[in-house]
């Protein structure tokens, strides 16, 4: 245990990076629980994270300009993909979904089997590196979750099913390069199960709310306790949110009992 690691300039641009995240994974959330196709994220994420892994095999720069270029068109095709077989095969589209994962999964695993650092390429793009967020990679990350909430909130009637997934992959492209793909899945779809019974303008604030807290506290603990930041982030994710269900359902009923009463 060791409080003296608890330095500002790493995490701080660390929970910047989980504030974007939960920026447009907050609102998407509650529209792929209400599309149930809950593992969309899981599928486009690695689909985005199989082209940086394809650009690290052709030897360039995992953060640089190509290896992004590389994941923002994985994901895109992903998405085209996703969208195509939704329109044809609707019934089995969740099933689809996660025979994507397994491909792209497995689809990095033999492109970093000769890799010298495959295992650890492989690591970072699972856990992620949070606490390693460069504060200059904030920036275009913060202009693009800008645009998908823009859209989102401005025209998500208009887009489509065409405009969601497209919308959905590049919010995810970007969120998977700032903190590996279990937390992308775990922004996502924890403070939205937590939050899936209210009303959106209740949901929404609630559900980022126990997202950040969520991050606070994992960023917090793994810090202090020198644990893997990704790992511990999705606990604590998890932790709140059963906490904040459960706080909310005792005073609906305790609301509810209350009126029961007086009407008596």
């Amino acid at each position: 245990m060791s409080f003296s690691a608890l330095d500002i300039s790493i995490i701080g641009p660390a929970l910047l990076a989980g504030v974007l995240v939960l920026s447009t994974h907050v609102p998407l959330g509650r529209e792929v629980l209400a599309r149930g196709i809950i593992f969309i994220d899981l599928a486009v994420a690695q689909t985005a994270g199989l082209g940086v892994i394809a650009a690290a095999s052709l030897g360039w720069d995992t953060h640089g300009v190509w290896a992004q270029l590389a994941a923002v068109t994985a994901a895109l095709a992903a998405g085209l993909l996703l969208t195509w077989t939704e329109r044809r095969f609707e019934e089995v589209q969740e099933a689809i979904i996660g025979a994507l994962f397994v491909l792209a999964a497995t689809g990095g695993i033999l492109l970093l089997a000769n890799h010298p650092r495959g295992g650890e390429e492989l690591r970072d793009l699972l856990i992620g590196q949070i606490l390693w967020v460069d504060v200059h990679t904030l920036g275009p990350a913060a202009v693009v979750s800008g645009v998908v909430l823009a859209l989102w909130f401005a025209a998500r009637r208009a887009l489509g099913r065409t405009g969601f997934y497209l919308l959905f992959a590049l919010a995810v492209t970007v969120s998977v390069q700032l903190v590996g793909i279990y937390l992308v899945f775990a922004s996502l779809i924890v403070p939205a199960l937590a939050t899936r019974e209210l009303d959106e303008r209740l949901a929404l604030p609630l559900a980022f709310t126990i997202g950040l807290a969520g991050y606070v506290a994992g960023l917090l603990m793994s810090t202090v306790f020198d644990l893997p930041t990704g790992a511990v982030i999705v606990w604590s994710l998890a932790v709140v949110a059963i906490v904040a269900a459960s706080a909310r359902r005792r005073l609906s009923l305790s609301r509810t009992t209350a009126t029961a009463t007086r009407e008596r």
